[in-house]
């Protein structure tokens, strides 16, 4: 799988990628704790970060769209340079003495706003350095596990930044990060060459129009479900048991579960269609949820997260896949965006829902319940119009061994 990045082009894209999409892995909680600091208020720096992640969720289409049309060089560095703003502007007032609480909220809608769509971007460049089949989902699979693997080390490094300087720092970093990274990426020649469509989009090409792509997208709200209950149901069990120390771990058990399913279904020289794919992951990953609601252990716990976690990457980077061939490629930036979207809008859903049956019933009911509702959703997979649009897997040649 590794053999993909040693493609012409790849690492000279993928690398600068990698550290510009860090910024949201560590934009969160640097703004979170610098709000935190400056009106001494979790509730405040609580609505600033909720605020923040409804403007990026909301936005992510049209940015997409912007992507697709203007091309990456072009709407990435403007992007980027709108969020790094924000974040320098964040933290100024930050350190500054009697700012009204509305400017947090104000520069945390602008950040989210301007989140540049780098995953989808690598993405659309992934698949103009493969051909479609094996080369692709490997390359997919690789993305997919290193920004897992992001949302792991990056919430680390940032609280060792703050830890160390300020929350303001932080914010400093984190700017850093998105422009440095999206400036790096998009100077890229296989970056560059994507330059859009000038024109837009056409009305008929856009994704929510093409049969069976919205079914998809409710298949993965499903999924998204599962991922935000148990972000929350791992804490919860952990202080059920009188071990808050311990939820860091339930929540690296998840998230390693995760990437190693991303790694190994790269691996795997998979046979089925993909819509089959979609359908047994997403089935899997419920059964797993509603599995780990009976498990009261904190060992058997972490094990039952794990196995949960085994789905998730394999499910988004089928999703990826989906919109690679569901769509023309005039909206492929789009698409794979609108994959990203659904499963973050079932997340937001089910953490704003877990809450509250988790108070009344614990988070073992809050996982059976989630979990019967993505056995459900799995039952809406477009079978029939995945299987006429299945693309020929091609088990090719790398280009590097023509060298």
């Amino acid at each position: 799988m590794l053999a993909v990045l040693l493609l012409p082009g790849a690492l000279r894209a993928f690398l600068p990628a990698l550290i510009g999409r860090s910024a949201l892995a560590m934009g969160s909680l640097a703004l979170l704790l610098a709000v935190q600091d400056s009106t001494g208020s979790y509730t405040k720096a609580g609505f600033a970060t909720a605020t923040f992640g409804i403007a990026n969720v909301i936005a992510a289409p049209w940015r997409a769209r912007a992507v697709d049309r203007f091309g990456q060089r072009t709407a990435l560095t403007t992007m980027a340079s709108g969020q790094a703003s924000g974040f320098v502007a964040l933290a100024l007032i930050a350190q500054a003495e009697k700012v009204a609480d509305v400017w947090f909220l104000v520069l945390s809608v602008a950040i989210g706003l301007t989140s540049p769509p780098l995953g989808a971007a690598m993405r659309m460049i992934w698949a103009s350095l493969t051909t479609a089949g094996d080369q692709r989902t490997k390359a997919f699979s690789i993305d997919a596990v290193c920004e897992e693997l992001l949302f792991v080390i990056g919430p680390v490094v940032i609280s060792a930044v703050i830890v160390a300087s300020s929350p303001s720092t932080g914010l400093w970093v984190t700017a850093a990060a998105v422009s440095l990274g999206t400036a790096a990426m998009t100077s890229s020649a296989s970056s560059g060459v994507l330059r859009g469509t000038g024109g837009g989009v056409a009305r008929g090409d856009r994704p929510l129009r093409q049969p069976g792509f919205a079914r998809v997208l409710i298949v993965l709200l499903g999924v998204g479900g599962v991922l935000g209950v148990a972000e929350i149901a791992a804490p919860a069990a952990a202080s059920h048991h009188d071990a808050v120390a311990a939820s860091g771990w339930l929540l690296a058990a998840f998230a390693g579960g995760s990437a190693l399913g991303g790694f190994l279904y790269g691996q795997l020289n998979l046979k089925g269609g993909i819509g089959k794919r979609l359908f047994v992951l997403c089935l899997g990953m419920g059964l797993g949820a509603v599995l780990v609601s009976q498990l009261d252990t904190l060992g058997a716990f972490a094990a039952g997260l794990a196995l949960v976690g085994l789905f998730l990457a394999p499910s988004l980077i089928t999703g990826y896949l989906i919109a690679d061939t569901i769509v023309a490629e005039s909206g492929r930036t789009e698409a794979s965006t609108w994959i990203n979207t659904s499963v973050n809008l079932g997340a937001s859903l089910a953490s704003a829902a877990a809450g509250a049956v988790i108070d009344s019933s614990g988070p073992w009911f809050a996982l059976l319940l989630v979990g019967a509702i993505a056995l459900v959703l799995a039952s809406a997979v477009p079978f029939t119009r995945l299987r006429k649009i299945e693309p020929p897997v091609v088990h090719a040649v790398d280009h590097c061994e023509h060298s």
